[in-house]
């Protein structure tokens, strides 16, 4: 399907706005490499020769017998016997992730007391329980960019609906939805949160539910206003005159007018997604102790004052992502431009 003029116009804006467009670029490339983060930091082999035979620990459990343990439990590859024996049975032949740390494995070889300064073993040291923290940054990645992205579409979706139905129709409609956004605004989110957090632990789908009950009215005036003004625009009276639904007047020709202005704001809403997700990390009422946060490792560094390593990896990577994603936005909010031609 051909692309319109005026859409190709705004990639040609969005191309020509150089800092947006590579940062675009380099933050796809982080978040493909953090997708596969498995494969690039992980305790397990990728594959394994054992007396003749191919195995592919990083997608199947083996039992520790099968590389002649004495156990039937899962096989743990960091065992220096298991090690030994994969070895001698397989001739040297396996192959490790380019890291061979995950998220939760603890290092208990190292030359000094956790947190450890970064060495040939772990190239950006370790945290105060001996885990590897360049694995813990990719993990950590993904999971603030899922998060974000979910509860970005999510919110938006809620956000459109909401002041579609605002603006189109107005009114005791328009009224009483404000009321409702103002006293819903007004909630104290953080209280809630350190309320529920003593009640039930909480995880990634958990904080999602909670983020989006509010997130989503951050689209919703702009969303409204849009609607407030195209639907007194002539072609929507005329569509009313042709007898058409309300209901494809406004998600058919008055929506894409509105789409503009939502799609400028996106890329911002999901950079104050990320910020949450580590401000409620960092604070403890965020994920699970022990999954790899972003605000988990600031909160290190800031426990550990005398390791630097945790507090300058931390901000190193923050700083990153939120510029990329702050660039990324600015190059939008050009492209959609209506007093750029």
């Amino acid at each position: 399907m051909a692309m319109s003029p005026i859409n190709q116009r705004r990639l040609a804006r969005f191309r020509a706005n150089r800092r947006g467009y590579w940062s675009l670029w380099i933050f796809l490339a982080l978040f493909v490499v953090s997708l596969g983060a498995e494969l690039i930091a992980n305790d397990r082999p990728v594959w394994v020769e054992y007396r003749g035979d191919s195995y592919w620990p990083l997608w199947n459990d083996y039992p520790e017998t099968t590389f002649g343990g004495d156990f039937e439990t899962a096989t743990d590859y960091t065992d220096p016997y298991i090690i030994e024996q994969i070895k001698t049975g397989g001739e040297g032949r396996v192959v490790w992730p380019l890291i061979p740390f995950s998220y939760d494995t603890i290092n208990y070889n190292l030359d000094q007391p956790a947190p450890s300064p970064p060495d040939a073993s772990n190239w950006l040291g370790t945290d105060d329980q001996g885990r590897d923290v360049l694995s813990r940054v990719i993990y950590g990645f993904r999971i603030s960019i899922l998060f974000a992205l979910i509860l970005t579409g999510l919110s938006s979706v809620i956000g459109v609906v909401a002041g579609a139905v605002q603006g189109y129709y107005g009114g005791k409609v328009d009224l009483l939805f404000q009321r409702f956004i103002e006293i819903w605004s007004g909630l104290p989110v953080l209280f809630l949160l350190i309320i529920l957090a003593s009640i039930v632990e909480p995880n990634f789908w958990w904080l999602l539910g909670i983020m989006l009950l509010f997130s989503w009215m951050q689209l919703v005036d702009v969303v409204r206003a849009e609607f407030l003004r195209g639907r007194n625009l002539e072609y929507v009276r005329a569509a009313r005159a042709l007898g058409l639904s309300n209901r494809l007047i406004m998600f058919r020709h008055i929506l894409p007018n509105a789409m503009v202005a939502t799609l400028t704001f996106m890329p911002f809403i999901f950079n104050g997604s990320v910020v949450t997700l580590t401000a409620l990390d960092f604070l403890g009422f965020g994920l699970p102790p022990g999954s790899p946060s972003l605000g988990e490792l600031v909160a290190q560094g800031k426990e550990n004052l005398h390791a630097p390593w945790l507090g300058i990896t931390a901000f190193v990577v923050l700083s990153l992502m939120l510029t990329l994603l702050i660039f990324i936005g600015e190059a939008v909010r050009d492209a959609f431009d209506p007093r750029k031609v």
